[in-house]
């Protein structure tokens, strides 16, 4: 604890001229612990859903099925972590408790666990054999519990907390070292709740009472890393499509944010006058849903996707844990294995050959012309080396100098981030043919910034730094020329219908939009909820299947939560065929397939109940039938 305190204090440092030794560069801003240091050099990890959920092909489980479903038949964590240390993770983190409330470990504290489940006759334990499998393959391993707890009879009242943190004893007291707590912002709202079946609202901010909980945790595990939309130790990036600000800084202004916070928005870039170091993790899943589901295997995101992720996560300073869903084996599918491993070899290729190693570099401005800050350090392979400037000078160069042309493509760029974050701005400049030219500019760096650029050829290359808070601290320059891969094809297959005579029966002129077969294009219903939308399809036809696909702008508006689908064969007799949610749709705007006894009919309707923004909107980018 007395290590959180000091990093506690830590963080009330500004940007002040150095004051113990003349030459070391003062702390500016919150700088890091030893704990987050250590997480931000494991960059890149896995997230394990696997659940309930996997065998009933839902997303969010209202936590009413038997627990006997889950019954997985080849369940095999060491296939788990061996695809994750080829793939170059250095750890996994296991979500031993979803909303649904179903738990993979034999919890004492309820019976809706795997000791209610044919799986190993109810003697199983999966969180002992991931904690074995990572052991083994020298990865860590972190736990994810839901507060949220929708099969609970409990939940909302102040008993469920203590039910909560009795939980929370169990998984850090009985699997070892644990390096990362993960606490979801979904909280409150329909659920099971022991039969209750009702809707139940909490106070997110206070119902759980954080700071007691946070001292629990740490009083249990004092090395881990707390992560939730605010931190304390680690935030959520505002997004679950895998990228994080191109401006983003590490610090916050947490005491505003708690779990289940509204302004999202603001953790994509955090906040440069922060007042504590919560830096980005970058949470996404190899496929649309966190869960395993068969529809989805033709939706596997190509190695060419997880590059791009790779480098709008990690390559923006922050870390990267990518889901990998679990089948009904208890596997990894194929699937999700081949193009994993396929994207960790182009990055490695990427990566590779270090231009700028052992390269002669100068710098405008030496701090007291002292060879402990001298340029070459960031040449030298150690990030606990860096280049610093004098105090005040907050507009200097690095010139790396190739000695001859040399093509490159990429820059990479570390700042020693134990003294804080500072780099505001910079730019990227080429020397070519006698003068200087300017292939790149950005804002942040951190801990790690990736910038890639058109294929440029150049005797020397020259990083400006044109803004910083403080005199910038750089540990690391490197410089690469990433081989172009062929790009995997990335068309859906399977792909939903789209029938351009379709009519939209009591829609304005804007409606087609949402028939059009174009996403982009949206249509919003005004008046006050419920709407409905009603679709002629201009002759009869069987579907067994409908998809909702939400508005992913940014700030969309109406993207429907509850909804109620029907369908009739003349537009007068209607008949509900499914009904519920679209589970995490907010944080995860992807397309919704819902699917129901097979049924001949002309009209569909799409009914929304409510939607994530709790206004009276409802939005639609596309319907579909199948």
């Amino acid at each position: 604890m007395k290590k959180l305190v000091l990093a506690g204090m830590m963080g009330l440092f500004t940007c002040l001229p150095s004051q113990l030794l003349k030459a070391q560069p003062a702390p500016c801003g919150p700088v890091p612990d030893q704990r987050q240091l250590k997480w931000q050099e494991m960059e890149m990890y896995a997230f394990i859903h696997f659940s309930m959920n996997t065998f009933t092909d839902m997303e969010w489980g209202y936590g009413d099925k038997d627990p006997k479903l889950f019954n997985p038949t080849q369940l095999d964590c060491r296939q788990w972590a061996r695809i994750c240390k080829e793939a170059g993770f250095k750890g996994i983190i296991l979500t031993t408790k979803h909303h649904d409330g179903f738990c993979l470990w034999p919890s004492k504290y309820t019976n809706y666990s795997v000791k209610a489940s044919p799986w190993k006759n109810g003697k199983g334990d999966v969180i002992a054999e991931l904690r074995k499998a990572c052991d083994e393959y020298g990865l860590k391993l972190g736990l994810y519990l839901s507060p949220w707890d929708r099969n609970s009879a409990v939940y909302g009242s102040p008993d469920y907390i203590t039910y909560f943190r009795n939980q929370l004893k169990e998984i850090l007291t009985n699997y070892g070292d644990i390096f990362e707590m993960w606490f979801d912002g979904a909280n409150g709202g329909t659920g099971y709740y022991g039969g209750a079946n009702e809707q139940r609202t909490i106070d997110r901010k206070t119902y759980y009472d954080w700071p007691n909980t946070y001292k629990l945790v740490y009083s249990l595990q004092p090395n881990i890393m707390l992560f939730s939309d605010a931190g304390p130790d680690c935030r959520w990036c505002g997004t679950e499509e895998g990228w994080v600000g191109e401006t983003n800084w590490s610090t916050l202004r947490r005491d505003e944010v708690w779990p289940g916070w509204p302004l999202y928005e603001q953790l994509r870039n955090g906040h440069e006058d922060g007042n504590y170091w919560v830096p980005a993790e970058v949470n996404t899943s190899i496929r649309p849903g966190w869960f395993y589901h068969a529809s989805e295997d033709s939706k596997v995101k190509t190695p060419q996707q997880l590059v791009e992720l790779y480098y709008n996560s990690i390559g923006r300073n922050g870390n990267m844990i990518l889901n990998l869903p679990v089948d009904r084996r208890g596997l990894v599918n194929e699937i999700d294995e081949k193009s994993l491993l396929e994207f960790a070899r182009i990055i490695r290729k990427e990566l590779a050959n270090d231009l700028a190693k052992g390269k002669m570099v100068t710098a405008s401005n030496v701090r007291e012309k002292s060879k402990s800050y001298a340029a070459r350090n960031v040449v030298d392979g150690d990030n606990k080396t860096y280049w610093a400037t004098d105090d005040g000078v907050t507009n200097a160069t690095l010139t790396l100098d190739f000695k001859k042309n040399t093509t490159f493509n990429r820059v990479l760029l570390r700042e020693y981030i134990a003294l804080g974050q500072r780099v505001k701005a910079f730019t990227v400049d080429a020397y070519q043919n006698g003068s200087w030219k300017e292939v790149a500019k950005a804002t942040t760096i951190g801990n790690k910034r990736i910038l890639r650029i058109p294929s440029t050829t150049a005797s020397k290359i020259r990083i400006h730094i044109t803004d910083s808070k403080a005199c910038p601290l750089i540990s690391t320059l490197s410089v690469y020329n990433a081989p172009v891969e062929a790009q995997s094809n990335n068309s859906e297959k399977g792909k939903l219908n789209i029938t351009k005579n379709w009519k939209i029966l009591n829609g304005d002129a804007t409606a087609s939009a949402a028939i059009d077969g174009n996403p982009a294009t949206v249509y919003i219903q005004q008046s006050n909820l419920p709407h409905e939308l009603i679709i002629d399809l201009q002759k009869d036809a069987q579907i067994s299947e409908f998809t909702y696909t939400p508005d992913k702008k940014v700030g969309a508006k109406g993207v429907i939560f509850n909804y109620k689908f029907s369908v009739s064969a003349d537009g007068k007799n209607w008949e509900t065929v499914s009904e519920g949610e679209f589970s995490n749709i907010k944080n995860n705007p992807i397309p919704q397939t819902k699917y129901f006894q097979k049924k001949k009919v002309r009209f569909v309707k799409l009914t929304a109940l409510s939607n994530t923004d709790g206004t009276q909107e409802a939005g639609y980018a596309e319907i579909e039938v199948k």
